[in-house]
């Protein structure tokens, strides 16, 4: 295929839907010689499928499409990439594309789907296994903070809120089930004041999530366990707010 058409590629053509058709089969083999899954996420699987395709299309073969196909390192990226293979895949239980993952990284997946219907569409509680993998999100959004709160007062789970704002902000509003003030300003003195088991988890937040993000990093530094952060702050979240 010469370059005036290269960017010309019609999903819908006859042409690529029978290469597509033959790029899926060949993420089938992959998938069996391995012994991996497809990401549960069926989007991401369909998106990468079109990428390879194109590729094909493009450059005769599938090159891994989240990378640009560049000379001196593309042979190590055609599907399955080396990197998946060697590192990827065996470290972080994914590749870097999230097509191809482990059987272990699937089943955690789907968990994590669950959870975030369950907390999102509020069909019901969740079970202690549910909070306990929801806590080890290092991002949280409102609703799953307000399913975590509801868990601990449950006594499901344990874990320490953090307003890192400063006194006169958490005077004017602070989430319900606040355990302590650390201003940012103060932070270190503050947090040894506050006096914390560093094995139990802790969630911070901020006005919009900046100053939560930057302390949940100085508390990892500071070898607490699990640190998530509620990731747009107080003014998304949508529970309880003592005034």
């Amino acid at each position: 295929m010469n370059e005036g058409i290269k960017h010309q590629i019609d999903p819908e053509s006859d042409e690529f839907q029978a290469v597509l058709e033959k790029t899926v089969k060949f993420t089938d083999k992959v998938i069996s010689q391995f012994k991996w899954e497809f990401n549960p996420d069926t989007e991401i699987v369909e998106s990468i499928q079109h990428g390879l395709t194109r590729n094909k299309m493009i450059y005769g073969k599938r090159y891994c499409p989240c990378f640009f196909v560049q000379e001196e390192e593309s042979e190590n990226r055609i599907c399955p990439c080396k990197p998946a293979i060697e590192h990827e895949i065996p470290e972080d239980g994914v590749c870097h594309c999230k097509i191809f993952c482990t059987p272990e990284f699937a089943a955690e997946q789907r968990d994590d789907n669950e959870i975030e219907e369950i907390v999102h569409q509020h069909s019901r509680g969740l079970t202690k296994e549910e909070a306990e993998l929801l806590l080890s999100h290092q991002q949280l959004d409102s609703d799953q903070l307000t399913a975590l709160l509801e868990a601990r007062d449950l006594k499901m789970v344990k874990f320490n809120l953090l307003d890192v704002r400063e006194w006169m902000e958490h005077k004017s509003g602070h989430i319900k089930g606040t355990d302590h003030l650390v201003p940012t300003t103060s932070f270190y003195d503050a947090i040894e004041a506050a006096k914390l088991d560093k094995s139990i988890p802790v969630i911070v937040y901020c006005h919009v999530g900046s100053r939560s993000a930057y302390c949940q990093r100085l508390l990892e530094g500071m070898e607490f366990e699990h640190i998530g952060n509620l990731t747009y702050g107080i003014v998304s979240y949508q529970g309880e707010i003592v005034r």
